[in-house]
């Protein structure tokens, strides 16, 4: 018999485990519950391990935790609920849906040290599309020293470096963590929009009017938050560098 048929009720005979309603709604809270208390995704086998651990039997397989992970997305769906369940960095964590976002974009804009600089943004984008890529090809493609730019997404785990470069120097090589697949809501880097999905956004005429609109509202923004500061001095220098050029 195949492991597929092990795994399969139907076909040795045995009762499906979400035929018994209490069984299912127990195990629907514990996975809500781990995917919850998870500090990062968390992997449908772990949480059958967790399951198989506290029922004293066979951890389930995995199409079961799937089958619970649906039924807990609707019925968070058939209530009007504001969480989702979705796959992200190779697990499972709770998100919002985009009806509440434009609360939570407010929320989070508040805290502006929260927020990654265009420069900081540019960087990880090249390193994600590149990797694995070396300083001085990441220095080449932004026109700029990127020394402070890695660093500092070095500091926020969004970058790590993965080895070294067989070229001259034998520099270091950098790329993007699971964290970067966290941050930006990822499965993984297959995820990531094409640069022929780019080029449409950006050709798209509704797009560059959004676009506009929300570049005037961020000099607004930046205007009025002038008086708050200078930033840091590795930023000041880098753009100095490059308004130089």
């Amino acid at each position: 018999m195949s492991e597929r048929a092990k795994d399969n009720p139907e076909t040795t005979g045995a009762a499906h485990p979400l035929e018994d309603v209490e069984r299912r709604d127990e195990w629907m809270r514990a996975v809500e519950a781990l995917i919850f208390a998870a500090d990062e995704p968390i992997e449908a086998s772990t949480i059958a391990s967790v399951i198989g651990e506290v029922a004293g039997e066979e951890p389930p397989p995995a199409s079961v935790i799937e089958a619970l992970i649906d039924a807990l997305n609707a019925h968070y769906a058939d209530h009007g609920r504001a969480l989702r369940v979705r796959r992200w960095g190779g697990g499972y964590r709770l998100s919002t849906t985009p009806a509440v976002a434009h609360y939570l974009k407010t929320h989070y804009e508040q805290d502006r040290t929260k927020r990654l600089s265009r420069s900081l943004l540019e960087t990880v984008a090249i390193v994600a599309y590149r990797q694995p890529v070396t300083k001085p090809e990441v220095d080449f493609v932004r026109g700029v020293d990127s020394d402070y730019a890695l660093r500092k997404l070095l500091e926020l785990n969004l970058i790590d470096v993965i080895g070294r470069s067989d070229s001259v120097g034998r520099p270091l090589l950098y790329g993007t963590t699971d964290r970067f697949l966290d941050a930006f809501g990822l499965d993984d880097l297959e995820a990531l929009p094409t640069l022929r999905e780019i080029e449409e956004l950006l050709a798209d005429p509704l797009f560059s009017r959004e676009k506009a609109k929300l570049l005037v509202q961020q000099e607004m923004k930046e205007a009025s938050a002038s008086s708050e500061g200078q930033e840091e001095a590795g930023e000041a220098e880098e753009t100095t560098s490059a308004e130089a050029e």
